[in-house]
């Protein structure tokens, strides 16, 4: 076989998105201090994929790992379904999912049959009939090359998400299903290439590349990793490119003799020097000037970033449980340890940024927790955060929380990290009750606590009350302080 039976074809990879269809500031870390350049917008990545693909005519695979249709006003106020010709204009070949579900199952079938893509989810199984609502995997071919796609959803959605996400289907780590799916494409579609599009995160991905066999590649997702070089296990090539469109994965593979071979992985900043495509930006346009005036309401100002780019604790949500405990008359609050949401930088802080910080819009929630069930939450927290298994890694970052300190050994096993908990200088009493204030099941899941009530004031009404009229005592900001 001649050189000329080299074949060659690009990947290009998005993945959390999180609806963020502007630019908008993306921390970036030059040694301990942030900057905060002006990064993403569906105008770049739409300019630049065309780009790639007038360089590389028939031989370029866009792919979507999820966290596309959620996360902004845009995209929550919608149910997603404004970003559809957005996502539609950018050719993608396929996706699959994770907080496409935030409206229920029925709602994210519905917005896929609008999608000129399918999406794949070979994990995701209906209860009743235990047949899969979604298709395992899609081949297609480009550049002579065929490509066989296979979806793994999010695992997460029936086991940490609020159950309404997950209503009637099950999810699996898809471990189990992958070889058989190999095989079928291997032997029947005669496929050239795998590539898993997985929403497991990083260090699940690395786990599943060393359990099955014959993965060429794996596009990760959901843990928000930016990878400037690949990470290579038992043949697998694995890449994630970081969240809210600031990045586009490209990667162009060789292929030759059943052989895959990387010849560039590139992590492609979307920022100034990308030309901006004309149609896309005309759709963005058309999805966000209704709004546009009223989100860039001023409601107050900060000295400094709010962030959500660290894992123990982060600036950001400092602020939103210091809104809720003023909000609420408590002094201990708590709130999931999301990962999405764009930094807000130091200046006026306007209404679209406090959507960003929780876009969903809930209301404040109250519970009385016992001081043993606080200590059980967040133990069992910590180890969704930190399981030495990676697919026992089912949280994002920690549990956000104000009021407390937590003395912590992360390296301890399940159930024995937390060595002590305090309230101010006096350790929490674990047969005492605490009254707590808290945002949606994530924050304080349904099993623990008694007398759970809502407010009549919404997290982004709190926020602005607490911006507008900052009180003259701040709630203390909880922290995880690794012992």
């Amino acid at each position: 076989m001649g050189a000329s039976s080299k074949r060659s074809i690009t990947l290009l990879q998005i993945n959390d998105t999180h609806g963020y269809v502007e630019p908008h500031p993306e921390l970036i870390w030059h040694g301990a201090t942030p900057r905060f350049p002006m990064l993403g917008g569906y105008a770049r990545i739409a300019g630049y994929f065309k780009k790639v693909r007038a360089e590389r005519p028939n031989a370029v695979v866009a792919l979507d790992n999820g966290d596309t249709f959620h996360g902004t006003y845009t995209a929550v106020s919608s149910r997603g379904e404004a970003l559809v010709p957005l996502t539609n204009a950018l050719c993608l070949d396929a996706m699959t999912a994770h907080w496409e579900f935030a409206w229920g199952p029925a709602h994210f079938r519905a917005l896929a049959k609008r999608l000129d893509y399918p999406v794949l989810a070979i994990n995701c199984f209906d209860l009743k009939t235990g047949r899969r609502p979604f298709r395992p995997s899609r081949v297609i071919e480009r550049g002579g090359v065929r490509i066989g796609v296979v979806g793994i959803a999010a695992t997460i959605l029936d086991k940490t998400m609020p159950p309404h996400f997950s209503e009637g289907l099950r999810f699996t780590n898809g471990d189990k299903e992958l070889p058989r799916e190999i095989r079928r494409l291997r032997q029947k579609e005669r496929v050239d290439l795998i590539v898993v599009l997985s929403h497991l995160g990083l260090p699940p991905d690395i786990k599943l590349a060393g359990l099955v066999d014959g993965l060429d590649v794996i596009l990760s997702g959901h843990t928000h990793d930016r990878l400037e070089k690949p990470i290579v296990v038992n043949g697998a090539t694995i890449i994630q490119s970081g969240c809210h469109g600031a990045f586009v994965g490209r990667l162009d593979l060789g292929v030759e003799r059943g052989t895959v071979r990387v010849e560039r992985h590139e992590l492609v900043a979307m920022d100034e020097t990308i030309d901006p495509d004309p149609m896309m930006s005309d759709l963005v346009e058309a999805v966000v000037s209704p709004m546009r005036d009223h989100l860039a309401t001023e409601v107050g100002s900060v000295d400094a970033a709010l962030h959500r780019n660290t894992i123990l604790d982060c600036s950001m949500d400092d602020v939103l449980l210091a809104a809720l405990c003023n909000a609420s008359g408590r002094e201990i609050a708590f709130s999931n340890g999301w990962r999405y949401g764009a930094p807000v930088v130091p200046g006026p802080v306007r209404l679209s940024d406090l959507w960003n910080m929780i876009p969903v819009n809930p209301p404040i929630s109250t519970v009385i927790l016992k001081g043993e069930e606080i200590r059980m939450m967040m133990e069992e927290n910590l180890e969704r955060t930190f399981s030495p298994d990676p697919f026992g890694q089912m949280s994002g970052y920690v549990k956000r929380f104000c009021g407390l300190t937590i003395m912590a050994k992360i390296e301890n096993p399940s159930g024995t990290r937390i060595a002590e908990i305090f309230i101010g200088d006096q350790k929490l009493d674990l047969d005492a009750s605490y009254d707590v204030a808290f945002v949606t099941a994530q924050g304080v899941p349904g099993r623990f606590g008694r007398d759970r009530g809502q407010m009549s004031v919404t997290a982004i009404e709190a926020l602005e009350a607490y911006f507008r009229h900052p009180p003259a005592k701040v709630t203390s900001p909880g922290r995880v302080i690794a012992i």
